[in-house]
């Protein structure tokens, strides 16, 4: 099948209280690898890239890789673009196929940032495109975008509320504790707050920083009404501890082939074990 917008595939996951994993992928061998994983879980998925990853290999090479892997794919695949704050890089990966952008104006004052996501709002929809924005900062580093922890703020509920009545903007990003990167401690999940916008704000809720949140509150947070879960740092390592692992015991390896299925291999594992954790296992229509 074709790419899918995630809008109705979030949508569904709110309303039976399971969330879809969204996946940053660096590489072809990522994408594959959370692609299998996927069709082996039976699982709706996410693809998803920074703004660091589009630069690198070009929006129009990882759309076209996207779009091979969900015509031959046998579940829904939606690509995502993350937190972005480019309104022209937007509309370029719009133009090259992206089915669901992530406008991120938080650093901006509550005004700027809804004037900021209605303009993308406005052009996605000509397009079918899924809008994602963010209310809050959620802290830790994901490419050049760096929050200090004493930088980082909770989403307020109300503004919260407010804010998609204003936007009209398809799923919401509230800062509630979590961030990017590799856990110092166990996270602080504002599980109160997380609640409290959940009752106010009916669209489904993104929950980014999932690597390294503990299973147990991944699901409370996916009961209160989190539909997306983002993933990155997890497959990164996972990746590249293999491809380590391989130099370390074949020091004269040279062919990518053979290092490059053992790293796709250990990201699958991360990807189902993830998929598993969000209950979103079994939830895809199988063609």
């Amino acid at each position: 099948m074709a790419l899918v917008s995630s809008t109705q595939m979030l949508g569904e996951a709110r309303a039976a209280g399971y969330c879809v994993g969204a996946f940053n992928v660096h590489t072809l061998e990522m994408l594959q690898a959370v692609v299998e994983a996927a069709e082996e879980a039976n699982a709706p998925l996410i693809l998803q890239t920074t703004v660091g990853t589009v630069r690198h290999l070009g929006p129009e090479y990882v759309a076209a890789m996207a779009r091979v892997a969900a015509e031959r794919a046998r579940v829904p695949i939606a690509l995502h673009l993350d937190h972005c704050q480019e309104e022209e890089l937007i509309a370029r990966c719009i133009k090259a196929g992206y089915t669901s952008v992530m406008i991120d104006a938080s650093m901006h004052p509550f005004a700027e940032n809804v004037e900021r996501t209605q303009r993308v709002v406005t052009l996605a929809r000509a397009f079918g495109v899924n809008v994602e924005a963010e209310l809050g900062k959620v802290g830790g580093v994901e490419d050049d975008l760096v929050v200090d922890d004493a930088d980082a703020s909770l989403a307020d509920p109300l503004e919260c509320e407010r804010f998609m009545e204003l936007t009209k903007v398809d799923t919401l990003a509230p800062a509630i504790g979590t961030a990017h990167g590799i856990y110092k401690g166990e996270p602080r999940i504002d599980f109160v707050r997380l609640e409290e916008i959940a009752r106010r704000v009916p669209a489904p809720l993104v929950l980014h920083g999932g690597s390294g949140i503990p299973e147990a509150q991944v699901k409370r947070a996916v009961a209160l009404g989190m539909a997306k879960m983002n993933v990155a740092t997890e497959l990164r390592i996972a990746f590249s501890n293999a491809i380590k692992a391989t130099f370390e015991e074949h020091p004269g390896e040279n062919d990518p082939r053979t290092y490059m299925k053992r790293a796709k291999q250990a990201v699958k594992e991360v990807a189902l074990a993830k998929m598993e954790m969000c209950g979103c296992t079994g939830k895809a229509l199988v063609r």
